[in-house]
């Protein structure tokens, strides 16, 4: 399909909250494709139908032998249309991320370890994963997106929000 452009930080929409998906069709799966091409354009780990200017409750992610994160355990493809969030715990970690909507940031994130997600495919059927480490991470940053919630304002630390090439060193990598 085709790489578009991804919204950065200071764009309106990535403030909003998506609306919900309601019909799973030929326009819902060219969205996906659209956000499929590129994610792996940028090499990212996940993006949402927002950051491409599409106000859908619709996210995809995947970690599998990426170049930003080679330490990591692999994520599944998961495409996760209208997801719901529930958190197994209160235990948190820090962890650096960074996102294609705040491009060459990465910031120190508290986020929770251990969760469930439930949503729909691409075909509308209903699944459910109970996940941890940067799998949650992942899951949790991309749900952000969805109601106009980016990376730094999750920050407990400003000081912690650096460029990347001047962070060079201090980066440590996540656990998976």
């Amino acid at each position: 399909m085709a790489v578009r452009p991804v919204l950065k930080m200071g764009a309106p929409l990535l403030r909003a909250v998506a609306r919900p998906v309601e019909r799973f069709d030929a326009e819902l799966a060219a969205l996906v494709r659209d956000m499929d091409d590129t994610m792996r354009e940028l090499k990212g780990a996940g993006l949402a139908a927002p950051q491409i200017g599409v106000s859908l409750r619709v996210v995809i992610f995947e970690l599998n032998d990426n170049p930003r994160y080679p330490h990591l355990a692999a994520i599944p493809y998961t495409v996760l249309v209208n997801p719901q969030l529930t958190l197994l715990g209160a235990e948190q970690a820090d962890g650096w991320e960074g996102c294609l909507s705040v491009p060459g940031l990465r910031g120190l994130v508290p986020r929770y370890t251990r969760l469930h997600y439930a949503g729909y495919d691409l075909q509308g059927a209903r699944f459910e994963r109970t996940v941890e480490g940067f799998h949650a991470r992942v899951a949790q940053h991309e749900v952000d997106h969805l109601d106009g919630v980016l990376f730094p304002q999750r920050m407990r630390d400003l000081s912690r929000l650096g460029f990347e090439d001047a962070l060079i060193g201090q980066l440590t990598p996540m656990p998976d």
